[in-house]
């Protein structure tokens, strides 16, 4: 995907980004609260367009007035309100009824709708993909909205000179991306299905504030054309670069702290505004560079907690004005280090020990305290540098294991499954059945457990199974056969094999270490030749 040129389309760009990232994770409650500050961030952003956009009408009416060959660009004035409004209010009612579906599903988006979570009003269905999927997907009002988008972007451009809108149609962010739906790797039916589909309603919303976002910048790129064609010069400070930022409360955290960050949408004044940027960090001026962002950087030369001040003064283009605005920083210095946990995985196993490396950075180890709590009957002790875990019950679906770790200023938990080592394979030699050589099949011993791809020490033990010797024309002798080594009848058995006989080895009976009583492992057939 090449990178657009024009700065708003850019914005919407690195948004998408965004938006596809947190969904590719786990969605918890963290990335929900993600998802509302930006939507929250491009809410306010469409707050300041509004704002915008209801002052310009007034400069190119008067502008107008000055020659009377201007007035059609004002008499264009109330369609394009009324459009913006228009557009704006089709989107308003699609989230209507998203949250309606979604929430009580009673036909009208009401307080039934909401819920309180923490002193704080939030959508009942936020979680719930159901509603989104059905009425965007399956009930086709995502095709309805692609093609309303493409509808509302050319009755845009009819506010624009002939001439002028195959320039303004490339600038335009009222858009739809045809491109990235045909290239997902989830085979998506069409464009609805990739934006809508098994997407949580919290999810869709900053969606759906970037269209009204689209939609009032549309708006204002319009009212820019008809300000210069009615001689309206830039009345105002012009922030042209968007981004997304996030500014985490603490540059440096440790695992079990609380990772927290403000995620806000960011303008900045690039080399074609004539908007005065005047950056500087700790009294020290920086030079912005194309995008009007500046890079502060300086020696971390001591431990601890390091703070610095930044200031940008705003100068107005037309009035002089000059506005500055001041925040304090701060970063953490602290050492280098490296953890090493080599762990087998996140489950124990009935029977065996299972290793686990616990360590905390800048805490003494004395200091480090492990517990076990949960399901799976679990104890945990020192061994050496690291830990043993030993677990006796199988956890159920819904049920964990949980390793504690508390030490000073740092509490974790970590969640495993307890299982049953997995069933071993019946071999005999290196093989599972089919065809084998008569002398090659007399010379085995009996019958082995294979613990094939089990990564802990561990030894099954096959406590018995039945072998049937099938030869050619006579009747099959069968022998029960105790423990894994040929006994009582079976070795004559084996001896009579020649080419053309069957053996069947059946019941098939295995004890691994945490077994209260043997296991079925399967059968093995096997033709001689």
């Amino acid at each position: 995907m090449s990178i657009p040129k024009e700065p708003r389309q850019l914005m919407i760009n690195i948004m998408y980004l965004v938006l596809t990232a947190l969904l590719a994770l786990n969605v918890s409650a963290e990335i929900f609260n993600a998802f509302e500050m930006v939507d929250e961030g491009l809410t306010t952003a469409n707050a300041s367009l509004d704002e915008a956009n209801s002052a310009k009408p007034e400069l190119i009416k008067e502008a107008a007035k000055k020659k009377a060959s201007l007035a059609v660009y004002a008499d264009k004035l109330p369609g394009l309100s009324a459009l913006s409004k228009e557009a704006s209010g089709y989107i308003d009612g699609i989230v209507d009824q998203l949250i309606d579906a979604s929430g009580d599903n009673n036909g009208t988006k009401d307080e039934g709708d909401y819920v309180m979570v923490l002193d704080k009003r939030e959508l009942k269905g936020k979680k719930s993909y159901d509603g989104t999927t059905r009425m965007m997907v399956d009930e086709g009002r995502g095709m309805e909205l692609k093609a309303k988008i493409i509808e509302y972007k050319e009755k845009f451009l009819e506010f624009v000179d002939e001439a002028d809108r195959p320039k303004l149609a490339a600038e335009l962010p009222l858009t739809i991306d045809e491109v990235a739906w045909t290239k997902s790797p989830n085979k998506k039916k069409d464009w609805a299905d990739f934006t809508f589909g098994h997407m949580p309603l919290g999810a869709t919303m900053p969606i759906f504030t970037k269209f009204k976002n689209d939609i009032k910048a549309s708006e204002a790129a319009v009212l820019n054309h008809l300000a210069e064609k009615v001689g309206v010069g830039g009345a105002t400070v012009v922030l042209d670069k968007f981004t997304v930022v996030s500014a985490p409360k603490k540059s440096y955290i440790i695992k079990g702290e609380k990772f927290e960050t403000d995620v806000f949408l960011s303008a900045s004044a690039g080399k074609d505004s004539q908007t005065g940027l005047a950056i500087s960090v700790n009294g020290k001026s920086l030079r912005p560079d194309a995008d009007g962002v500046a890079k502060y950087s300086t020696q971390a030369n001591g431990l601890g907690v390091k703070k610095y001040n930044a200031a940008i003064t705003v100068t107005d283009p037309v009035t002089g004005d000059k506005k500055t605005y001041k925040k304090e920083f701060e970063y953490e210095v602290g050492q280098r280090s490296v953890t090493v946990s080599p762990l087998k995985m996140n489950v124990f196993y009935i029977g065996v020990d299972n290793p686990v490396a616990v360590s905390a950075a800048g805490v003494a180890s004395n200091d480090v305290k492990v517990s076990m709590s949960g399901a799976g009957g679990g104890t945990i002790n020192k061994s050496g540098g690291n830990y043993v875990v030993k677990v006796t019950k199988p956890t159920r679906k819904d049920e964990f294991a949980y390793i504690n770790v508390t030490a000073p200023g740092l509490t974790a938990k970590s969640e495993f499954r307890v299982k049953r080592i997995p069933s071993p394979i019946p071999m005999l030699s290196n093989s599972r059945g089919g065809a084998m050589p008569a002398g090659e099949f007399k010379a085995q011993q009996g019958v082995r457990p294979n613990l094939e791809g089990f990564d802990f020490d561990a030894k099954c033990n096959v406590t018995e199974y039945v072998v049937v010797r099938v030869p050619k024309r006579q009747d099959p002798e069968p022998s029960r056969n105790s423990g894994g080594k040929y006994s009582g009848k079976t070795p004559g058995i084996i001896g009579k094999a020649v080419a053309g006989d069957k053996y069947f080895f059946e019941n098939i009976k295995c004890k691994c270490p945490g077994d209260a009583a043997a296991r079925n492992i399967g059968q093995m057939v096997f033709n001689i030749k």
